[in-house]
C-alpha cells in the first residue's frame, strides 16, 4: 500500500499500525481502541516522513484489517525497506501507569519489557521467553545497533516535543524486547509505545489530533536526523 512516490530520495520506509481487524489492542477509558489510534498515527507519520524526507512510505495496513504479526515485517522485507516502524499504544493493569517508551528487538531480561512484549505478541510470558531460541538465528539480520540508535533518537524527540505541551510526560526510556512484529526484519526495526491508552489522562490525549500530529512530527524528525 503505497502512501507516496518519491521524486529524488531512494529511501523506503514501512510503517506498521499496530493491531487491526479482530485484534483491537488496548482499550481506552472512553472505549477508544488502539487499532484506530495507531492507524491514524501511521497515516500522519507517512505524511510527515514524505514532507520532511521526501521518501517512499508504505503502510502495512491503511484500513481496519487484521494482519498476522509475521506478515508485517514480511511486507517490509519484500519491498526492500530501509526502515520498519511499528506504532502502538500501551496498557497496564494499573491505570496509574503512563509514559512513552521505544523498543528494539533483543533479548529481554527486564520483566516490564517482557510484559509489554507478551501483550503485543498475544502470548504468555513463558512463550515470550521461548523466543530467545529463535532470536539466536536472527540476531545477525536484526540490525540491532542501528535500531538501538534510532530508538534512542525517536524516544528523545518524542519526550522533548510532547513535553513542551504537556508537563506530565514520563520518559520510560529505550528498552529491548522480544517482539514478534520485529522478528525477521532485515532492516533496522523499532516499536514505539506512544503512551498508555488506558490511562485516564494520557489515553484521552492520544485521541487528540494535535497530539497525534506532534507524535508523527517528532518521529519523522528523529528519522530524518538519523538518516543524514
Amino acid at each position: 500500500i503505497k502512501e507516496s512516490s518519491p521524486t529524488s530520495a531512494l529511501r523506503r520506509i514501512v510503517i506498521d499500525a499496530g493491531h487491526g481487524g479482530k485484534d483491537p489492542g488496548a482499550v481506552g477509558p472512553s472505549g477508544v481502541l488502539e487499532k484506530h489510534v495507531t492507524l491514524k498515527l501511521a497515516k500522519e507519520l507517512a505524511k510527515e516522513l514524505t514532507r520532511q524526507i521526501g521518501c517512499e512510505v508504505i503502510l502495512t495496513r491503511d484500513s481496519d484489517v487484521y494482519l498476522p504479526l509475521e506478515e508485517r515485517t514480511a511486507i517490509a522485507n519484500k519491498v526492500g525497506a530501509d526502515l520498519f516502524i511499528s506504532l502502538h499504544a500501551n496498557a497496564n493493569k494499573s491505570r496509574k501507569a503512563f509514559g512513552i517508551e521505544t523498543y528494539y528487538l533483543n533479548f529481554s531480561k527486564n520483566d516490564k519489557a517482557a510484559a509489554v512484549a507478551a501483550r503485543e505478541n498475544g502470548t504468555s510470558l513463558k512463550q515470550v521467553s521461548d523466543l530467545e531460541l529463535i532470536l539466536f538465528d536472527l540476531m545477525a539480520n536484526a540490525k540491532i545497533n542501528e535500531s538501538s540508535r534510532l530508538a534512542t533518537e525517536i524516544q528523545k524527540s518524542l519526550v522533548h516535543r510532547i513535553g513542551k505541551k504537556y508537563s506530565k510526560v514520563r520518559d520510560l526510556g529505550v528498552r529491548q524486547g522480544p517482539f514478534y512484529v520485529l522478528l525477521g526484519a532485515t532492516m533496522p526495526a523499532i516499536l514505539v509505545e506512544v503512551g498508555f491508552l488506558d490511562h485516564p489522562v494520557e489515553g484521552a490525549e492520544l485521541t487528540e489530533a494535535v497530539v497525534q500530529d506532534q507524535i508523527a512530527e517528532s518521529i519523522a524528525r528523529a528519522v530524518a536526523a538519523n538518516l543524514r
